[in-house]
């Protein structure tokens, strides 16, 4: 095993186990509706913050308007497509009718979502293994960053598809599977993508982007608004942002 992988590994299972935890958590204790919320909020706002401080940057750095357009282009076409084919007009109303009445949902899948989730996920691993490939203080210190992000994603997660009425053995599956999709991407950021031309790098970042903006918009901040609306809870949204900044200028 080579130094860099045996470096990789304690600080990879960190954010691994991050999201296991908070999902678990979320998945045990039943939050109540603003609660509920706070999370999706907060959710929204570190990854919102992850963008603008760990992906956009790098973006503008390459400076690649025709590849960023076709990643771009390509992150957000797929996930209308998805959108598209999972979820039909009539689906649409009857969640939000049953959303106002108060009714469940009746196990809706949402592939949308955990899709969306999924990319953050891979993306975020792949960030961590190219930090720890530029550097160990860089790699270390984003670990710790991307463990409150992931801590967050876990917990509305989890909270997303309990209240969606998925099977807590098949939410406990998807989290074991998020996790271990963190850690070989983090594995592979180190070894395959650090070694990517610009230009591959260029489209990956540019495709992540559009997705994470997805999640954030159609996704997080959609759910996180169906209770009622109070200051406070926006609130959790920008301390969200404001912490994963911070965190990102240490790093």
């Amino acid at each position: 095993m080579s130094p860099l992988f045996q470096q990789i590994i304690p600080y990879a299972l960190l954010p691994t186990l991050a999201l296991t935890g908070g999902g678990l958590v979320a998945l045990f204790v039943r939050f109540g509706v603003q609660v509920r919320s706070a999370i999706l909020h907060f959710a929204a706002g570190v990854v919102f913050s992850v963008v603008a401080v760990e992906i956009l940057p790098d973006v503008v750095r390459l400076h690649d308007p025709v590849l960023t357009a076709v990643g771009f282009g390509a992150g957000i076409g797929l996930m209308l497509l998805i959108r598209r084919l999972t979820q039909s007009p009539e689906e649409a109303t009857t969640k939000v009718t049953g959303k106002q009445l108060g009714e469940s949902t009746g196990g809706r899948f949402p592939i949308a979502f955990l899709l969306a989730i999924g990319v953050d996920i891979f993306i975020d691993g792949l960030l961590l293994g190219i930090g720890f490939a530029a550097g160990a203080k860089e790699g270390v210190l984003l670990a710790f960053a991307l463990a409150v992000e992931v801590l967050s994603l876990g917990l509305a997660t989890a909270t997303s598809l309990t209240e969606d009425g998925v099977p807590r053995s098949r939410i406990i599956r998807l989290l074991l599977g998020l996790s271990s999709l963190f850690f070989v991407s983090t594995v592979g950021g180190a070894t395959l993508l650090h070694n990517l031309p610009e230009t591959g790098l260029d489209v990956v970042l540019s495709f992540g982007l559009a997705a994470l903006l997805f999640l954030v918009t159609e996704e997080l901040l959609v759910e996180a608004h169906e209770g009622e609306e109070k200051p406070w809870l926006t609130a959790t949204f920008f301390a969200g942002f404001l912490l994963f900044l911070i965190l990102g200028m240490v790093a």
